[in-house]
């Protein structure tokens, strides 16, 4: 490393220290990650990546519509301080101070915002390491081995220990930057190495500090006790098999994962953005059986970047907070009570159900206000009370 770098990590180091970060209390002005967490109102949406695109208004106040957010450190305007970014065990100064206005700023407008930092391990791209680093991964014949297709990357060897506490160093100078609150893992699985990889972050970062780990819709016991959420990114939606396998994992990862829980549900559209049934099963499912954050995005196939979403009006949070457990229907759907309504998802069943109230309720879906209403296959619905529509 140069003189300068190791001055630029030192200085880092230095203002860390000088501002006080801890992950596990909460900052000067703002609530504690646990009370933003339990704190909000729903239908609770994250930001995976990139942006809702729909909108005419200022770029952070889309952002903070969300209330979970998790991007790579350049979304926050953090900068590694060297220019291998795999070599860097810290951020710019300068960075770090514009980064933690932008937090600032953006808990401004959503107090129960939280805010998640990608740390690669994976795979990166070739500028990530340089050429012939160890931590690069080899096959038996010695070649490198290729990762995510669509970016060129190459896989990292996150086997090695030695790159598994770099890891792990890179997580520790993103929560002491003060910026975020947590860290995001991308390609979860269940496999010793990543084992051994959440062991030495959560050792390295502490007990309080949230990670979020990328496991689409399956279940991962063995590194279950050191995540607080999965990030369900649920490529597979098409079938009755499909929504079930993702409520059974979701309904797992709501009792196995630690407290708190940040489970986030994302689904892909199928033909467009337009088929908003979709989203709201997403959204529905989401309510009914977690206490999580839901999205509707774009398939990643496209040649347009990851995870672009629109900003829905059945997003906007009017159900309040909930009152019960979401519970089955006798027809099958799911059911759950919040302070200002109901949400009722029907994913599980080939005809459309009705719900009836004793009370008039407006529908989001169709703003109809009655006491009895229709929902369709795979679709579902927020029924408000009076009073809590605006």
């Amino acid at each position: 490393m140069s003189r300068s770098a190791s001055g630029r990590v030192v200085a880092v180091v230095a203002l860390a220290a000088l501002v006080g970060v801890c992950a596990e209390e909460s900052r000067p002005g703002e609530k504690s990650v646990q009370h933003r967490i339990a704190d909000r109102s729903y239908p609770s949406v994250f930001q995976a990546w990139n942006p809702a695109d729909n909108l005419k208004e200022d770029r952070l106040v889309t952002a903070a519509r969300h209330d979970l957010i998790f991007g790579d450190a350049g979304f926050f305007g953090l900068r590694w301080s060297s220019p291998q970014q795999g070599l860097a065990t810290g951020f710019t100064p300068e960075s770090v101070q514009d980064a933690r206005q932008k937090r600032l700023k953006l808990l401004s407008l959503n107090p129960n915002l939280v805010l998640l930092v990608e740390i690669r391990y994976r795979d990166a791209h070739k500028s990530y390491l340089p050429e012939g680093h160890s931590w690069w991964r080899r096959d038996s014949q010695g070649n490198i081995v290729a990762g995510w297709k669509e970016g060129g990357y190459i896989q990292l060897d996150f086997g090695q220990a030695a790159f598994r506490k770099q890891v792990a160093l890179q997580a520790k100078a993103a929560i002491a930057s003060g910026v975020v609150d947590g860290i995001m893992l991308d390609w979860w699985q269940d496999d010793e190495e990543r084992l051994a990889l959440v062991k030495t972050i959560r050792a390295r970062i502490g007990e309080g500090v949230l990670i979020l780990a990328n496991a689409n819709d399956r279940k991962t016991p063995k590194t279950a006790p050191f995540i607080n959420g999965y990030f369900m990114e649920c490529y597979r939606s098409q079938a009755v098999e499909d929504w079930a396998r993702i409520a059974d994992t979701l309904s797992w990862a709501e009792k196995n994962l630690r407290s708190p829980r940040i489970n986030c549900v994302e689904i892909w559209f199928h033909t467009s953005r337009a088929d908003e049934n979709l989203m709201r099963c997403a959204t529905t499912l989401s309510l009914t059986l977690s206490d999580g954050y839901c999205l509707f995005s774009d398939p990643n196939p496209l040649p347009t970047p990851d995870h672009l979403h629109n900003w829905y009006p059945f997003w906007e949070r009017r159900l309040g907070r909930p009152v019960a457990s979401g519970l089955p229907r006798s027809d099958g759907a799911l059911a759950r009570e919040f302070t200002c309504g109901t949400a009722v998802c029907n994913f599980t069943n080939a005809a459309p159900v009705s719900v009836t109230f004793g009370e008039p309720r407006t529908s989001r879906a169709t703003g109809k206000r009655a006491l009895v209403h229709t929902i369709g296959v795979c679709d579902g619905d927020l029924f408000l009370k009076d009073g809590a529509v605006q």
